[in-house]
């Protein structure tokens, strides 16, 4: 999740913004998740747990989870609500911001899959707002609640690897807090055992599913001068986008990094990646997902992350702030269709783990 959501008002524009599309789930002898009667501010045993935090993947979430076999505009990407889903409030800390009020924890959507109970969660509780606390006492009702054997947390993140493109998706099995004030050997990691079962991930007619992000050069080109023109400035494309790696690859990538014990890092600001590999040793950079883990290692409840890229890893020339700006703008561009790919990638992964426990 990049949950600073271009504050400064600055709303970019593409003109390439095709329908998210319906799921033929037969191609690969599946079927739809069945929606379930969502209990009303209830925290609802299920076996596996899904968390998604920003609008825009939220909107990614229903679409294939929840409404696979209609289309989706783009215009739908912040939608605020969706039917059938509750929020739940029972429990909440005190939080005392009226001019920023935390009004529920998340919203729920109950589903059925492979004939198990799967909670769908659509977080209002982050690492950045309210807070640490918040968050952590979020995670901790859920699990005590809920008794997942399996939680999984999803949405975009932002680039560290300096030849990943827009939409590679990276599924992990930990987290890494950053903490400016400390060197990162002591940044604490949060890892367990969990392995994805990829059988279905890894069918041949998985990919036809996918749906390439749509980045063209024009409306990359366009999004160049809407930033130059809103901030005052004057870069080119190429000095935007280090070696290209805002343009989408034409089939996304999703890697498995379970095996080879890579995390992702988790900030509570908007920390950028950039090509000089300042954090090529974490899979991408997000904000909520360490403290998932924290909370989750406590109770011993196995998790995993699966994070697409939203934004690629940034031109470490450039000024901090443009290059968080130019990582925020591709989110807002292209979040809706990165999310996509990343939910889908989520199903095939749970699919095949309840499958497997019969």
């Amino acid at each position: 999740m990049r949950f600073v959501q271009q504050q400064d008002g600055f709303v970019p524009v593409i003109t390439d913004t095709p329908d998210l599309p319906s799921i033929d789930w037969s191609v690969l002898g599946q079927e739809a998740p069945i929606l379930l009667d969502t209990p009303v501010n209830e925290l609802p045993p299920a076996d596996v747990v899904i968390i998604t935090w920003a609008l825009s993947e939220w909107a990614a979430m229903e679409q294939v989870f929840c409404n696979s076999q209609n289309t989706m505009p783009y215009s739908d990407q912040n939608n605020s609500s969706w039917p059938g889903w509750y929020p739940y409030t029972k429990y909440m800390l005190p939080y005392c911001r009226p001019d920023d009020p935390w009004t529920c924890w998340c919203l729920t959507r109950l589903v059925e899959i492979q004939g198990k109970r799967v909670l769908l969660i659509k977080s209002n509780t982050h690492l950045v707002w309210p807070g640490e606390i918040y968050l952590e006492g979020f995670i901790g009702l859920v699990v005590t609640l809920v008794q997942p054997k399996l939680l999984i947390s999803i949405g975009t993140s932002g680039g560290t690897q300096v030849t990943a493109h827009t939409g590679t998706t990276y599924i992990v099995n930990g987290g890494t807090l950053y903490n400016a004030a400390e060197p990162q050997p002591d940044w604490p990691t949060y890892r367990n055992a969990w392995e994805p079962n990829t059988s279905v991930l890894w069918s041949p007619g998985f990919p036809g599913l996918l749906f390439p992000v749509p980045t063209t050069e024009s409306d990359l080109q366009s999004l160049c001068q809407q930033f130059n023109q809103y901030y005052g400035t004057s870069y080119t494309l190429d000095q935007l986008n280090p070696g290209n790696l805002d343009m989408a690859d034409p089939l996304p990538l999703i890697e498995n990094l379970t095996s080879v014990g890579m995390s992702l890092l988790t900030t509570s600001t908007f920390i950028v990646g950039n090509n000089a590999g300042n954090f090529a040793s974490f899979a991408c950079v997000e904000m909520s997902d360490a403290i998932v883990g924290k909370i989750c290692n406590k109770v011993n409840v196995p998790f995993g992350f699966i994070r697409n890229l939203s934004n690629p890893a940034q031109n470490a020339q450039l000024p901090e702030d443009v290059q968080s700006n130019w990582g925020n703008t591709l989110y807002e561009s292209y979040g809706f269709y990165t999310s996509f790919n990343g939910a889908l990638a989520a199903w095939a992964v749970t699919t095949a783990q309840l499958a497997g426990e019969g």
